[in-house]
């Protein structure tokens, strides 16, 4: 199969007299390489429903294709979405009928034409976090993925507890699911040529524990980590009422001097449990 090489990329960016803009995150993929090694870290086949955020001009569209599986894209850019149908068709016009692709913005995406069993995306710089949990959250048949995100934000979102880049992507990402990082990519890969590197997340779902109390469970994590210099006596006070955080701590085993970057997703969990199990039951 013919990929998108750079001179192709460019010639269909100057047909729709595209203007790549960071405010979209708009760097597309211009190494076959690249793009069929994240199908390949993926492990995509010809059974699985794989949901791409931000195709783009649609090389890694392509490369996703090419393992047989059926691609439903979701993308912000009309002119993007109303092209990309078309380049399929050009390169890989087997494929046609194997492509859905829906024009919106990820971050609101509530339904799809088909179940994604994957995740497979180079998600934008400023909006790749939000996506992310707004898909797993919406999406349960989806059981693992790929995604390239800025390698900052890579970071964040595998990062352990105590380290310096452990925060709230980091907890409630692993609510979802078990992450890893994959490796790096350089900006060379891409056009335009961005600033910075970026870097590969590969997750596997986790079966979801006590699922009703992950919406307090979050509200504790925000919590923790909108003030993270101050102990958990403290940051947690407002997120506790009308209870006090040192008693819903206590009850949590959790030591109330530590700070919201020592907690793991299931000490949140437990205070979240302690706060419910604390209320009194309606009438």
């Amino acid at each position: 199969m013919a990929g998108l090489g750079p001179v192709r990329i460019r010639e269909i960016a100057q047909e729709l007299d595209l203007r790549p803009t960071k405010r979209l995150g708009q760097n597309f993929v211009i190494d076959a390489n690249t793009v069929r090694r994240i199908a390949s870290l993926a492990r995509v086949g010809p059974t699985d429903v794989a949901l791409e955020v931000g195709p783009g001009l649609g090389s890694l569209t392509l490369a996703l294709l090419e393992t047989g599986a059926q691609v439903e894209a979701v993308e912000i850019d009309e002119r993007l979405a109303g092209r990309l149908p078309r380049t399929v068709g050009e390169l890989d016009p087997d494929a046609s009928e194997r492509l859905r692709v829906r024009c919106q913005d990820a971050v609101t995406l509530r339904e799809l034409d088909w179940e994604p069993t994957v995740l497979v995306a180079n998600l934008p710089y400023n909006t790749g976090v939000p996506i992310l949990l707004n898909v797993l959250e919406r999406f349960p048949t989806i059981a693992s993925g790929v995604i390239m995100v800025q390698a900052e934000v890579a970071r964040r979102l595998t990062a352990a507890p105590r380290s310096r880049e452990y925060g709230v992507p980091s907890v409630k990402l692993a609510w979802w699911a078990t992450a890893r990082s994959l490796g790096k990519v350089g900006p060379e890969v891409f056009w335009p040529v961005p600033n910075v590197q970026s870097g590969l997340v590969g997750f596997r779902r986790n079966p979801q524990a006590r699922p009703a109390l992950r919406a307090e469970t979050f509200a504790a994590v925000d919590a923790a980590f909108a003030q993270r210099r101050k102990m958990l006596r403290s940051a947690l006070r407002a997120w506790a009422a009308p209870f006090e955080a040192l008693e819903l701590l206590e009850k949590a085993g959790i030591d109330p001097d530590l700070r919201g970057e020592a907690l793991r997703v299931e000490d949140y969990l437990a205070l979240a449990s302690a706060k419910s199990a604390a209320q009194p039951p309606s009438l």
